[in-house]
């Protein structure tokens, strides 16, 4: 078993850690075994840590087997510790091999006369619901334990009746009649009750159980009107709708209607915090009545926790479809109603409210209002939007307290919306914003720069209005070096980058350096230079890097800031290209490439292990071939003048039947070029699709440069200028130039992708290949790229969700260079096993829903031996996909080694998300298999080189080798 896990894990990709399981299982094997409770205590919790270190079944299945005999053999301390540890490691059951036994152990102490035993061990039959749901040993056991009269165990059988009626609809089915009786049996005591009533959320399996448990729950609500069991059943009932999904609209009003009539505070509350989960898991079942219903509440009561408690819900469906229904007229009534804008007048009314969540969620409604009905005439109620932003900003930018800056995050959130989907309200929003940034408190005046940075980004002609402001204000603020003094420096820095939107005037520049050696540390510096990066600002970038190299104390974090500085300089070093000034647009690409060479070195010895910056030093040579191929087409461009088709050119083209040979060399040159894009852009596409962590502004950066940039647009002008004018489409380019824009740099390059598409388009229909006018709108069009400022985008510098697979292939040999034998008359049947790891994140931008594994074969090294083999299958090329359950997948290939020799296999996985992309993740594994020649054939052609035929015994026994295959 050891040597197993040792190479399994090896295999796993732990390298030398493998010791490290072993040794480690073996360290809690001791303790297990000692005599001293408190150390096998010990022992016993310290296996989730093992489990999340080394997530493979083999080491999982031997541990959770040990612990089965701890609870077998030990105290009730130690099973309750065993029970936690089975708890917390869930997600890892489904990996335990030997099921049966393990279940035989635990159940073992089911028979015990201690009632508490029995109590912990049904608690660890119920931990273990969903990989024994069916087991109806541990069901009859369950049902037997209900009957008890020992509290404790009573009270373990319904955790172990919820967890396997949850899991099994035989179970659910066979225990819903028995928890009815216990439930309306008089002898039952009204705690046990309480307790009883939730099963019941679990009976959805079908239509007949879930209606016979909702008929059971509304009996209770009736004949048991005490406000415990009244809240109980109603949340009991709530949950079985929510899963059940058919009977939702009648518990919405039967909800309703307890808000409506209950007189208990306690109850109204459980049924606000009910309609808001069913207004966030289902709102299109919301009708108008329903809406209409909870405004009237919510008008007519007359306490503010109840108000606030009604407005978050609507707040919730006012963002939803349900709000458009709620507009909607109804066929055969008039156009407006005197009660149908109810929920405005709600609105409107807590608008200005003295509880600062009641008006939050009044503005946020009309806020959503007016983004939802923008074709209905609602200048009033954007009008009282803004106002009650306005208000709110005033109230709320003035107090530190975490309430306050909660109801101001909900504002500022509306003003970004409400700029954004109403743009002629930005104007009020913004000053209202700039002249509040001044009075405010830090933690406040942060997120007000957060807001004013996003409507910026959105409305870049609102940016230079605001710059005067953000200037004044930068240069009082930072009079201490405290945390929050810092996070203002950074944010308001990033506003005055995106408003400046082009490059940083010196008087600006001069206020963020003498602000920041005032009072900013190196990181609020770092952090400033990073958002320049961000923004295309780049000597600023450069300048603050510099500044930045002496201040750290690792080698590697010297090497990054260096690269990040060499790099900024290579951009600044593209400012300068002017049109039509072809040879100093040579020099300066050259200047800049000289820099990120020298960057990309630093790159390179920045890397470690642990962090490779794979991304990174991808996106960075893809830049500089990209340099290297804007600079080559100037050339070629040069070409026509300094090698101008020979006289005789015109006659080998008709020759040559090829009419581009009368253009000379150069339209080879540009159908090398040509190629040369295509190939970047196809590059580009591999790096889009192995950052599967990145965030959605960065992937859309790689796009823009992939479709816009490089290769497509530069590659088609080629093509519609020079090798192919005739054939050319401009409509696939046009139409992918609408494309939505989300930052100033995809603005700019947008205006220049509609500019040289515009030129490449009337020159191709004007005159015909190759004239000057044809080379220097090739020029021009890279100059004018080369001029839009790169941005270094967030997954450049930070990784927000990080995941990675790892992938154990069995059999796996001892030593990774030992191939693996195998007889060629046999198929290989190759086991993969793989666990996902994330980070600190899981899911932020993108979750996965498949691995999609590949496995193929190549011969290395043939046999030495000269013969012939009939072979019906030379390759194996086989694809599966496999959806992961908790975090891990398994699945088998069949390979066929028929040639003698050395085959190298190759397993190589890849990600499919929940929109259906693939993504290349990796990793890809190799291990080596050496097929061997079967004996029988190796005797049997020994017999024949001999000259002696082969016995009829010996035949026999061929047959019976090759049927079982």
């Amino acid at each position: 078993m050891a040597a197993g896990a040792k190479s399994f894990l090896a295999d796993a990709g732990y390298g030398e850690q493998e010791l490290d399981a072993n040794s480690a299982l073996m360290e809690l094997d001791k303790g297990l075994r000692s005599g001293k409770l408190g150390e096998q205590c010990e022992a016993v919790v310290r296996f989730p840590r093992l489990f999340q270190k080394y997530p493979f079944p083999i080491l999982i299945n031997s541990a959770f087997l040990k612990l089965a005999d701890v609870f077998r053999v030990g105290n009730n301390f130690l099973r309750l510790c065993v029970l936690k540890v089975t708890q917390q490691s869930e997600k890892h059951l489904e990996k335990i091999l030997n099921v049966d036994e393990f279940v035989k152990r635990v159940f073992s102490v089911i028979h015990s006369n201690d009632p508490v035993a029995r109590a912990i061990t049904l608690r660890m039959l119920g931990s273990m619901a969903s990989i024994i749901p069916e087991r109806k040993n541990a069901h009859h056991s369950i049902r037997q334990s209900l009957d008890s009269h020992d509290d404790v165990e009573v009270e373990a059988a319904i955790f172990a009746a919820a967890n396997f009626s949850a899991q099994s609809k035989d179970f659910a089915g066979g225990i819903c009649n028995k928890i009815s009786e216990m439930i309306q049996g008089l002898a039952t005591p009204v705690d046990l009750k309480l307790k009883l009533i939730p099963i019941l959320q679990h009976m959805h399996h079908d239509a007949s159980l879930a209606s016979s448990s909702r008929q059971l729950l509304q009996q209770l609500v009736t004949s048991y009107p005490s406000t415990k069991m009244v809240i109980v059943t109603l949340h009991t009932f709530t949950l079985l709708a929510a899963s059940s999904l058919v009977d939702i609209p009648k518990q919405i009003q039967l909800l309703l209607q307890y808000l409506k009539n209950d007189p208990r505070k306690a109850v109204k509350r459980l049924a606000i915090q009910d309609l808001k989960l069913l207004a966030n898991k289902t709102p299109h079942t919301w009708s108008r009545e329903n809406i209409q219903a909870l405004c009237e509440c919510a008008l007519q009561t007359p306490y503010d926790s109840l108000k606030l408690g009604m407005l978050s819900v609507l707040s919730t469906l006012s963002g939803t479809i349900a709000i458009k229904q709620y507009f909607s007229v109804a066929p055969g009534t008039t156009a407006t109603t005197a009660r149908s804008f109810d929920l405005v007048k709600l609105a409107q009314e807590c608008c200005y409210h003295n509880n600062r969540g009641i008006a939050a969620h009044g503005v946020r409604v009309l806020t959503n209002i007016s983004a939802s009905c923008q074709e209905k005439d609602l200048l009033a109620l954007e009008q009282d939007a803004v106002f009650g932003l306005e208000s709110l900003l005033v109230l709320c930018s003035q107090d530190n307290s975490p309430g306050a800056q909660a109801t101001l995050k909900i504002a500022l959130t509306c003003m970004v919306k409400l700029a954004k989907c109403r743009p002629h309200l930005s104007q009020s929003v913004v000053e209202s914003l700039l002249t509040q940034l001044h009075s405010a408190q830090d933690a406040a005046r942060i997120l007000m720069c957060h807001c004013l940075a996003a409507i910026a980004m959105q409305l870049p002609v609102l940016g230079d209005g605001m710059l005067g402001d953000l200037m004044d204000l930068y240069k009082v603020i930072g009079r201490s070096a405290t945390d929050k003094q810092q996070e203002l420096l950074v944010s308001l820095a990033t506003v005055i980058f995106v408003a400046s939107q082009k490059a940083l005037s010196s008087e600006v520049k001069n206020v963020i350096k003498q602000q920041l050696e005032n009072v900013s540390n190196g990181w609020t510096a770092y952090r400033i230079a990073r958002q320049a990066s961000r923004m295309g600002n780049h000597d600023m970038a450069r300048e603050l890097y510099q500044s930045l190299l002496t201040q750290v104390a690792s080698e590697h974090f010297y090497f990054w800031l260096n690269s990040l500085k060499e790099f900024s300089h290579a951009e600044q070093c593209l400012t300068g290209l002017q049109e039509e000034d072809y040879s100093s647009a040579l020099s300066c690409i050259a200047e800049s490439l000289k820099s990120y060479h020298k960057g990309i070195a630093s790159l390179t010895a920045a890397s470690t292990p642990l962090n490779p910056l794979s991304f990174q030093c991808g996106f960075v040579k893809l830049r500089i071939d990209l340099l290297q191929a804007f600079s080559q087409l100037i050339c070629t461009c040069n070409s026509l003048k300094t090698s101008p088709p020979p006289a005789i050119a015109t006659t080998i083209a008709m020759t040559s039947g090829n009419d581009l040979q009368r253009c000379g060399r150069i339209s080879t040159q540009m159908k090398l070029s040509m190629e040369e894009f295509r190939n970047l852009a196809t590059r580009y596409g591999d790096l889009y699709q192995s950052s599967f962590d990145a965030d959605s502004a960065t992937l859309r950066n790689v796009e823009f440069i992939r479709q816009q940039q490089s290769c497509l647009l530069i590659s088609h002008a080629i093509e519609a200028l020079i090798l192919d004018p005739e054939s050319a489409s401009f409509q696939e380019y046009t139409s992918s130039g609408a494309a939505h824009v989300e930052s100033e740099y995809e603005r700019r390059m947008m205006s220049v992708f509609n500019h040289v598409l515009e030129e490449v388009e009337s020159l191709n229909r004007k005159y015909a290949p190759v004239s000057y006018l044809h080379t220097a709108c090739l020029c021009n069009a890279v100059i004018a790229l080369l001029k839009v400022p790169l941005s270094f985008q967030r997954y450049f510098f930070q990784k927000l969700q990080s995941t990675s697979i790892k992938l154990a292939l069995s059999p796996s040999p001892r030593n990774p260079a030992e191939p693996i034998a195998v007889q060629n008359n046999q198929q290989l049947a190759l086991k993969v096993e793989g666990v996902v790891q994330h980070g600190s994140k899981p899911g932020l931008f993108r979750k996965i829903q498949s691995v999609c594994l590949n496995v193929s074969s190549t011969l290395q090294s043939k046999s030495g031996q000269d013969y012939k083999i009939p072979i019906d299958n030379m390759t194996n090329e086989m694809e599966q996909r496999v959806e992961p359950h908790n975090d891990y997948f398994s699945t088998q290939f069949l390979l066929n080694l028929a040639i003698l020799g050395t085959h190298n296999i190759t397993v190589e996985s890849s990600v499919k998300d929940l929109n259906g992309i693939v993504w290349k993740t990796g990793p890809k594994t190799t291990i080596f298999v050496k097929s061997l020649e079967d004996p029988y054939s190796q005797q049997v052609r020994l017999q024949q080189q001999q000259g002696q035929p082969p016995s009829q015994q010996q035949q026999q026994q061929q047959r019976t080798a090759y049927s079982r295959f």
